[in-house]
């Protein structure tokens, strides 16, 4: 079941590339993302609300925790790193052709495999190593033939923006480990439902900040 499941993803995760890129034809970065957190803020709201009320039983799935400043000082950070991640990935991929941008995406699981490496002594299997070093090759081999769609992955502004999103995106998965593992295994120990729901509403409220404070005074100024 959970192999389904993770090709279902992977494959939701493709057409949520194409319509990203098709959202930003003709449009400015900072409006969609902050409608992209908008509506993901009004989907995980009721489940917040209605937690909170007890209408949804703490064994559900749905059940959203409540914490205090100590727990939401984390959630907080989860929603700075996944923002970032987020501003990057959409300009590069506004400026960038998906054949290039979906590859370089590709590599994030790689990021995330030896970050655990790195940071929680995970050890990596054979066939493990053997993506990492597939995925780095890739990427070396796609950088070859970007060159002949003129597009250099050394000087190329956006190619960078794509490849910080992935290293931010992958500080998230990682950092998500962290906050959901119990306190006995080095973690915090938050609900899932409560990371899930409360970074989305912490981005919105940044987003709306963003688009009052840098966005709307340069608009008329800029394509």
């Amino acid at each position: 079941m959970w192999l389904i499941l993770a090709f279902t993803s992977a494959c939701l995760l493709g057409f949520y590339d194409v319509f990203k890129k098709k959202s930003l034809k003709n449009n400015a970065v900072i409006p969609v993302l902050l409608l992209n957190t908008l509506f993901s803020s009004l989907l995980f709201l009721p489940f917040i609300i209605f937690s909170a009320n007890g209408f949804i039983s703490e064994d559900s799935l749905f059940h959203t925790a409540t914490y205090g400043w100590e727990g939401h000082k984390f959630i907080l950070l989860k929603s700075v790193i996944v923002l970032s991640s987020w501003l990057f990935g959409y300009f590069g991929i506004k400026h960038l052709p998906l054949t290039i941008v979906g590859p370089i995406n590709a590599t994030r699981p790689v990021m995330v495999l030896v970050g655990a490496l790195t940071f929680f002594g995970e050890h990596l299997s054979f066939f493990q190593w053997l993506g990492v070093i597939t995925a780095i090759v890739s990427l070396y081999l796609l950088s070859r033939t970007g060159k002949k769609e003129g597009i250099d992955f050394k000087h190329n502004k956006w190619i960078v923006f794509v490849l910080l999103a992935n290293i931010l995106g992958a500080l998230s998965g990682l950092y998500d480990k962290y906050l959901m593992a119990s306190p006995e295994n080095g973690g915090v120990g938050l609900d899932k439902m409560a990371v899930q729901s409360w970074y989305n509403i912490y981005q919105f409220f940044m987003m709306g900040a963003m688009l009052l404070m840098l966005w709307m005074p340069t608009r008329k100024r800029t394509t």
